[in-house]
């Protein structure tokens, strides 16, 4: 199988990044799987409408914020793994970071998304 695990995550980063309703829901459908899913520790959903909301209500929560790679994406069989930061665009301050393992299909979409939080902001 060969997969290019760079294009997979720049399209799960654009479907992030995507704040604009149809953008959002257009980058969704580029990154994943019709029955795709994204489980990380305050959300469990698959299928297209259930990850856009995820993606929405994260951007609602830290308006002015865009995700970005941290570090080099790995990956192996059908399988990348890569650290995020969510960045403040004005100050450059990163207060959410993460590690996610994604899994592809053939086509290099993602069928799962396994998520992991290794930096969060205190509760407000």
């Amino acid at each position: 199988m060969s997969v290019n695990y760079e294009s997979a995550v720049a399209r799960y980063f654009e479907a992030w990044n995507a704040v604009e309703p149809e953008a959002l829901r257009k980058a969704v459908a580029a990154a994943w799987t019709e029955d795709g899913g994204y489980t990380d520790p305050l959300a469990e959903v698959r299928g297209h409408e259930g990850i856009a909301a995820v993606i929405a209500a994260v951007h609602e929560q830290f308006p002015g914020f865009v995700f970005r790679p941290h570090g080099a994406v790995d990956g192996h069989h059908d399988i990348a793994r890569f650290g995020w930061e969510l960045v403040n665009k004005e100050d450059g301050s990163a207060p959410v970071a993460g590690f996610d393992v994604v899994t592809l299909d053939g086509e290099g979409r993602i069928r799962q998304v396994l998520g992991f939080l290794d930096r969060i902001p205190p509760a407000a």
